[in-house]
């Protein structure tokens, strides 16, 4: 790549990095189409080295496309129309869900909503899912909860209140590893509690002789 070129791409890629992390919008990220418009048709190239240059960082140019399957070798105006933006590479570390603003029972009741969404095959109805977070937290916080995972793009709910998910949950939620860490943790429950001892028997009768 001749030096001109690279001055070319490393001045997108510095566009790119202040519209993908500084842009206002009610939602993280950007769509494509803004990308396009700002940095020209080579913007996808432009992504994929940005994306480079933040792994040290453990961060990653997370792309979301409007259907929920990804295609597997998207058009440029499929690109247009998804959403892209800056997000953790790793996991986030439960010290760290402080700094974001979420407290563990926030994270716990949006991990069993999508969880219990997923198992209902993509729907659920909203009064079903509250019915559910009122065994694992405090009454008044479950409206709350729900309307919050669905203001930040977790949730999408209809006007029929059915619960689905949203763009950032396909984008930051590793749905198979979630449902594998949920079973393993119920299946560890379930052994914990078998292995208790069994209460001893306190029937008067038991220790009358025969």
């Amino acid at each position: 790549m001749s030096s001109k070129r690279k001055g070319t791409y490393a001045a997108k890629m510095k566009r790119a990095t202040h519209i993908l992390f500084y842009r206002r919008h009610q939602k993280p990220g950007v769509r494509g189409w803004e990308l396009h418009k700002a940095l020209g048709s080579d913007y996808p190239k432009v992504l994929d080295v940005l994306d480079d240059f933040l792994k040290p960082l453990d961060l990653q140019v997370k792309t979301v496309f409007q259907q929920e399957n990804a295609p597997e070798k998207p058009t440029l105006d499929e690109l247009d129309k998804a959403r892209f933006y800056v997000t953790l590479r790793g996991d986030l570390q439960p010290k760290e869900t402080k700094m974001i603003g979420w407290r563990i029972d926030d994270l716990a009741g949006l991990a069993i909503t999508i969880s219990y969404i997923i198992s209902k095959k993509g729907q659920a109805a909203r009064r079903d899912v509250e019915e559910l977070l009122g065994e694992k937290i405090p009454g008044w916080k479950i409206g709350l909860n729900i309307d919050r995972y669905v203001r930040y793009g977790y949730l999408q709910q209809d006007d029929n209140e059915q619960l689905y998910l949203d763009w950032r949950t396909r984008a930051e939620v590793d749905e198979k590893a979630l449902i594998d860490l949920l079973l393993r943790s119920e299946e560890e429950r379930a052994a914990a509690e078998s292995s208790e001892p069994q209460d001893e028997e306190t029937d008067e009768e038991s220790d009358q002789p025969n």
